[in-house]
């Protein structure tokens, strides 16, 4: 199978960073904050269950510069979140290697 770049799908990205650890080669950075899970109960009165929280992705950079093209990352993701694409990787100069959330989009 042939593929080109690697697309990120954002709705299943938990930023749980396992593509970035597994990544031979670092080329993946990505940045998140917590956030308390507004559909879980919270703790009130300091008994009981305690506030739950999720990871909400701000940050998703491949800079494709330094990627080897593997596919560790799209194996090891558990949320399927990233997929191969068969559309090249588009740019004119090496400061344009380096895409984010908006340039990993699914077209």
């Amino acid at each position: 199978m042939s593929h080109g770049r690697i697309d990120l799908i954002e709705s299943r990205c938990t930023s749980c960073m396992i593509c970035a650890r597994e990544c031979p080669v670092w080329c993946i950075h990505i940045e998140s904050h917590t956030e308390v899970n507004a559909d879980a109960p919270t703790q009130q009165t300091g008994r009981g269950p305690r506030s739950r929280t999720r990871n909400v992705l701000d940050s998703f950079i491949i800079d494709w510069s330094i990627c080897m093209y593997c596919g560790i990352c799209v194996e090891e993701c558990p949320f399927d979140a990233l997929e191969w694409a068969d559309a090249a990787v588009p740019s004119a100069d090496l400061a344009g290697l380096r895409h984010d959330i908006d340039q990993l989009a699914p077209t």
